[in-house]
């Protein structure tokens, strides 16, 4: 072998390897900013209902179910003339952040709104009630908050259509006047009604709060939500790992 036709392949080794150490790096890089942060609660389609801390739903109402584009989700059927058909996540902690992530599809058979998403506070008399709720109906949905005197202020609003998924997250600060939301649709960044992309007000009130996902409000027509497994994370990217 000449040492032209070594020194040749000596330098395309070099680069070879150079170039496989740069992808593997950014592989690497990649994998690891995807997975940073601590998973605080997350339900589990392998286990079932009984991964959330509750279910408020008519029986067989509320179960897993297979969809072409998301594979293992929620399903939350509120049948016409029903109240609810809601699960439970965990207790939270006043003064605690932390962030929310999953998708959403909603199909609503009538005029009227209901709650898909509420951060739920008890009692429900003489407090917020739910201090943070999304909710829904033909071709809108809404990001609103709810002060201590039970008045709510609409932060947000996006037209939607049946059986069209979306994502949400949410990074809330839990505090009776001092809280804060940031929001993200779709993967973007929301401004507030406020002019402001973080809203300060009502996030906790009363004794109890706690995490809700389905359909809620009685009306005369059928309602489902469809959902991915919510997650509760301590930095945006885990909690929306899963979306």
């Amino acid at each position: 072998m000449s040492l032209l036709l070594h020194h040749r392949k000596t330098v395309l080794g070099v680069v070879a390897l150079t170039t496989l150490a740069i992808s593997c790096g950014s592989a690497v890089a990649t994998s690891s900013a995807a997975v940073t942060g601590k998973v605080l609660w997350a339900p589990s389609t392998s286990k079932g209902p009984s991964s959330f801390t509750g279910v408020q739903c008519a029986s067989g109402g509320f179960g897993v179910v297979k969809d072409a584009a998301k594979g293992r989700v929620w399903r939350a059927f509120q049948k016409a003339g029903e109240e609810r058909c809601e699960t439970l996540g965990p207790d939270l902690k006043e003064g605690s952040t932390f962030y929310l992530g999953w998708s959403s599809k909603v199909d609503i058979k009538d005029a009227n709104s209901r709650y898909v998403f509420q951060l739920k506070c008890s009692p429900s008399t003489d407090t917020a009630n739910h201090p943070i709720e999304i909710d829904a109906t033909t071709g809108r949905i809404r990001l609103q908050e709810w002060d201590t005197h039970h008045v709510a202020h609409t932060l947000w609003t996006a037209p939607t259509t049946n059986n069209t998924w979306h994502s949400y997250a949410l990074k809330i600060r839990l505090g009776r006047t001092n809280g804060t939301i940031d929001f993200w649709f779709d993967g973007v960044k929301q401004t507030f009604t406020t002019g402001s992309g973080t809203f300060k007000g009502t996030t906790w009130d009363g004794d109890r709060n706690y995490l809700k996902w389905g359909s809620y409000h009685p009306s005369s027509g059928n309602a489902t939500n469809t959902f991915t497994s919510p997650i509760m994370a301590t930095t945006l990217e885990a909690a929306t790992a899963g979306s």
